[in-house]
């Protein structure tokens, strides 16, 4: 099974299906602890069913109707000042998304690459040389350095064919968007979607 195609000059993954075992199963073949793992979220302002959320909480993987979430936050990300800074001593890394049906893939390494859930990264591991070798690079280079890596790509289409759905043709178009909200070292809250042009800070999180 081909775990990619070229379509006009850009290469393209099978999107991923919003299951939290897949994501979960996506994280283990990249390295990451299984201590560490993803689950469904019913509400954000429910306190019954949040309260069915494992804690602590690291990151939140939001999934919204694509061309919705693309119209309002291209605006936004127009007249917002956006990060795309690189090197140690940065409150997030940020990465752009330069292949096709990704989103899945990048928040994904958007939530796990960032905040307290590094620390559950496998020393040696595919995400921990990528993060690695990502960190002191700009965004181009960073954009590139995922494209062309097979390990990645073979460890995306391990979990593109999973969940309850069967996967999709390569090439098609998903209608849904992900995007990950991290609570940056800075202590702010931070959206982080390879689409824009950086992250976007959000706010101030407090701890209670």
């Amino acid at each position: 099974m081909a775990t990619s195609k070229i379509i006009d000059g850009k290469k393209y993954f099978i999107p991923l299906e919003n299951n939290p075992e897949v994501f979960s199963h996506l994280i283990r073949a990249l390295g990451v602890s299984p201590q560490l793992g993803f689950h469904d979220v019913y509400s954000l302002d429910e306190p019954d069913l949040l309260a069915l959320v494992p804690r602590p909480a690291l990151a939140l993987i939001f999934i919204a109707p694509g061309e919705i979430y693309h119209a309002a936050r291209d605006e936004e990300a127009a007249r917002t000042l956006l990060y795309d800074e690189s090197g140690e001593g940065q409150p997030v890394l940020w990465m752009q998304q330069t292949i096709g049906e990704a989103c899945g893939l990048m928040a994904l390494l958007h939530a796990v690459c960032n905040g307290e859930a590094r620390s559950y990264i496998a020393p040696g591991s595919l995400v921990d040389e990528l993060r690695t070798k990502a960190l002191p690079l700009g965004r181009d280079e960073r954009a590139r350095l995922l494209y062309g890596s097979e390990a990645l790509e073979k460890a995306h289409a391990s979990a593109a064919v999973l969940g309850d759905t069967g996967p999709p043709e390569l090439g098609t178009v998903a209608e849904g968007a992900f995007v990950c909200f991290v609570k940056g070292d800075d202590g702010h809250l931070w959206e982080l979607a390879g689409r824009f042009g950086g992250a976007m800070e959000c706010f101030l999180l407090w701890t209670l």
